[in-house]
C-alpha cells in the first residue's frame, strides 16, 4: 500500500509499449462500485474473490503491465498466477514512508482505524515475505521519484535470464 504500484505501472507500460491494468481499478470499472463499497457491502473475502478473479484473467493475457492491490498476495492462486503470468517486480516501501503516502487516502477501507501505523506494520509483516517469494526483481521506492524507479526497473529486467 502506497508504494507506487500505480504510478510506476503506468511509467513503465508506457516505456514497455505495452498497455497498463491496474486489478483494482478493473473491479471497480466492471461492478460500477468503488472498492471501499465493495468492502462495506461484501466483506473483504467478497472483495479477494472479485480480486483473485480479475488477477486470473489478466494474467492470462499476452503483453500487460498489472498493478495489485496490496493484498493480491494473500492468496496462493494469485501468487501462482502472477508467477506463471510474466515478470514479477515488488516494489518494497518502508512503513514509514506507507503512511505518509496513504495519510489522506480515503479510498484504502483496511486504514480506517484509529491506528493505521500498527495496521501497515501488521500487514507488512505478512505480506513482504509472499511479495518475496515470488518476485523476480524487488526494487526499494522510498524516497525515491517513479522516473528513477522505472529506469532501475528496466535495467535490471534485461538482466534476467529468459523464462
Amino acid at each position: 500500500m502506497g508504494a507506487g504500484k500505480s504510478t510506476i505501472g503506468r511509467l513503465l507500460a508506457k516505456e514497455l509499449r505495452l498497455p497498463f491494468k491496474d486489478s483494482d481499478k478493473e473491479i471497480e470499472q466492471r461492478t460500477g462500485a468503488d472498492i471501499p463499497w465493495i468492502f462495506d457491502v461484501e466483506g473483504e473475502q467478497g472483495f479477494r474473490d472479485r480480486e483473485q478473479a480479475m488477477i486470473e484473467e489478466i494474467c492470462e493475457e499476452d503483453g500487460v503491465v498489472l498493478a495489485t492491490g496490496g493484498g493480491a498476495v494473500l492468496r496462493p492462486a494469485n501468487r501462482q498466477a502472477l508467477r506463471a503470468g510474466g515478470r514479477v517486480v515488488y516494489l518494497h516501501t518502508s512503513v514509514e514512508q506507507q503512511i505518509e503516502r496513504t495519510a489522506r487516502d480515503r479510498n484504502r477501507p483496511l486504514l480506517r482505524t484509529a491506528d493505521p501505523g500498527k495496521v501497515l506494520r501488521d500487514l507488512m509483516a505478512i505480506r513482504d515475505p509472499l511479495y518475496r517469494e515470488i518476485a523476480d526483481i524487488i526494487i526499494e521506492t522510498d524516497e525515491r521519484p517513479p522516473r528513477l524507479v522505472v529506469q532501475e526497473i528496466l535495467a535490471r529486467l534485461q538482466k534476467l535470464p529468459p523464462r
